[in-house]
């Protein structure tokens, strides 16, 4: 079982990007550090600091529920996008390990899902 994300077009053959429940979890907690805060501290993920005290652009990503609720829109998109790329270039500048490898790896198609949406103004559908 797992999620994938995927431009709500309606094509079948958009590309996605799918992880565990698990696998999910850990790419977010590693966009999370990379942005200065432990999202196990964050409401919602087990902690009590508000999503009010922090300023991302990352949030609707950060802050959405593994399965269900609403999609992203594309301007949601459109915000992501330049931050999920920075953080990419950042993460190639540190020491290589394989599930380092593995974000970059999920992040980068991750962009390719979000430049998409962006590009057909479509949501970010969540399964």
């Amino acid at each position: 079982m797992g999620l994938t994300l995927f431009p709500g077009d309606g094509n079948t053959r958009s590309p996605d990007v799918a992880w565990s429940y698990t696998g999910f979890n850990a790419f977010r907690e590693r966009l999370a550090r990379a942005e200065g805060f432990v999202l196990s501290a964050m409401w919602g993920f087990g902690g009590d600091r508000p999503w009010s005290d922090l300023s991302t652009c990352l949030e609707p990503l950060l802050d959405h529920p593994d399965d269900g609720g609403d999609p992203l829109s594309a301007a949601e998109c459109a915000g992501i996008l330049p931050r999920l790329e920075a953080v990419i270039g950042q993460w190639l500048l540190e020491p290589t390990e394989p599930l380092l490898q593995q974000h970059i790896e999920d992040a980068r198609q991750l962009a390719v899902v979000l430049r998409l949406c962006i590009d057909k103004d479509v949501e970010l559908c969540f399964l």
